[in-house]
């Protein structure tokens, strides 16, 4: 078997997402955990300006999305997989994509884990003490996947109608907290803005990616959204420059109205926030909506691991079963249940960690790589690069894919260096008792499982 040797699959995913569903699946990614859980630890880091942090990397990440946006807008924006299938089609390097493909998997797994515990945390939070930890956080989380996964098995139809209506609610929530909150602000608790200097700040804006990490999820929904070469690329553009705004406000609001500390110990932050000056019942509807935060994140990250699995197993990469697609329901069902079964896994092991800790460096290394491939686009794959009809200028498009190399690159850099610093302090067997492997560790041993598994394919294995 050749590496990319293309396998006919049974069935075919179902077109029944339009532009409202796209834009409810990224904002519904995009407000998830990030902004109501990081946001207070990145306070730790630099205080304060936390807010300048949102506002510093907003550009980097918009972008970083304008290749997902052009490439979405050739021929390969009928099909999911993303950067998986740009970097195989552009380059002939499925090693590469294959590798990149596998990383992905392992943090959407992981971050499934993690946004259903997460979930059921803010579930306990807002119970009025009828829920604790001890006893309902697990049940709680793994009902939450068991949940999803059903949605997801019976139809993507379903998915976006239930992401559209949970979207709605989270929308409501946010106004009901940020409008009355500017008046709420108490300029004093912005001193001092950076607490920790220029090397704080940056410390800050590795944790504070994570809230925009995860926007390119969108293009995995390709192969199921009408007119997706036309609607899609704008949907990523003017999405995120709406979330990047409600980040903003959320932060202004959050650390103007409650001070850093009580809020960094808090585990419901913005419900805490609330209260402070709205109505109890309107406090509690806070409290939902980041419920629906939460939900709306989790129903979109099912939907990737299955649809790279597809890619994976239409170019030979993956066993035929994986990519298999319902008949009646046209979803690859088989896809949703192994993940299902992992995130479980991960979840009852109490390992989540493992595959949550490489998320954010995988995704900038491969945003970086993305970015990379769309400059090299005119010259490996001429035919692809006359086929972009994204109607911004070719030069806007490459100055904003060296910008995103640069930056994602600098990340990269800022991260290695903070590892490199943890290397020195503890050995590897303190490290692996205390659930403290470093990012880039755990990117190397994902890594190389990946390239294991790639090379097992080839040979048929």
């Amino acid at each position: 078997m050749t590496d990319h040797s293309p396998v006919q699959l049974s069935g075919r995913l179902r077109r029944d997402l339009g532009t409202l569903e796209s834009y409810a699946a990224l904002l519904g990614i995009l407000i998830g955990a990030g902004i109501f859980t990081v946001t207070s630890y990145a306070w730790t880091l630099t205080g304060p300006s936390v807010i300048l942090g949102y506002v510093v990397l907003f550009p980097m990440i918009l972008a970083t999305s304008v290749p997902y946006a052009a490439f979405l807008s050739t021929p390969l924006g009928r099909e999911p997989g993303g950067e998986y299938t740009h970097l195989s089609r552009t380059l002939g390097n499925y090693r590469l994509a294959f590798v990149g493909a596998w990383l992905k998997i392992i943090s959407y797994l992981g971050a499934l884990a993690f946004l259903a515990n997460s979930l059921a945390d803010y579930l306990i939070a807002v119970s009025g003490g009828r829920l604790n930890a001890a006893a309902h956080r697990l049940p709680l989380a793994l009902l939450s996947l068991l949940f999803f996964y059903l949605v997801h098995a019976v139809g993507v139809r379903w998915f976006g109608r239930l992401q559209v209506t949970m979207c709605a609610v989270l929308g409501c929530a946010l106004v009901v907290l940020i409008v009355p909150g500017l008046f709420a602000i108490r300029p004093a608790n912005y001193q001092p803005f950076v607490t920790h200097g220029l090397r704080g700040f940056l410390a800050c804006l590795a944790p504070l990616f994570f809230s925009y990490a995860g926007f390119e999820s969108l293009a995995q929904t390709a192969g199921e959204v009408k007119d997706s070469t036309a609607r899609l690329p704008w949907v990523f553009l003017k999405g995120l420059s709406g979330t990047a705004l409600i980040f903003i406000l959320m932060s202004v609001v959050a650390f103007g109205v409650l001070p850093g500390a009580q809020l960094q110990a808090s585990h419901a932050p913005m419900v805490e926030v609330a209260a402070l000056y709205l109505p109890g019942g309107a406090a509690w509807f806070v409290g939902i909506g980041a419920v629906m935060a939460l939900t709306t994140s989790l129903n979109s990250t099912m939907l990737v691991p299955s649809r790279l699995m597809l890619m994976l197993a239409q170019d030979g990469l993956a066993p035929a079963w994986l990519g298999a697609i319902n008949a009646r329901t046209g979803t690859p069902v088989f896809g949703l249940t192994l993940s299902l079964a992992a995130s479980v896994l991960l979840l009852v092991s109490g390992q989540l960690m493992l595959a949550l800790n490489v998320a954010v460096f995988a995704l900038v290394i491969l945003y970086f790589l993305h970015s990379l491939t769309f400059v090299l686009l005119p010259r490996r794959n001429p035919a692809l690069a006359k086929q972009i009809t994204l109607t911004l200028s070719s030069r806007v498009q490459r100055a904003a894919a060296w910008l995103s190399v640069l930056t994602m690159g600098g990340l990269i850099a800022l991260q290695i260096a903070e590892d490199l610093q943890t290397l020195g302090k503890l050995s590897f067997s303190q490290r692996l008792a205390e659930h403290a492997l470093t990012s880039v560790e755990l990117v190397l041993l994902w890594g190389a499982v990946g390239l294991v598994l790639y090379a097992l394919r080839k040979r048929g294995v």
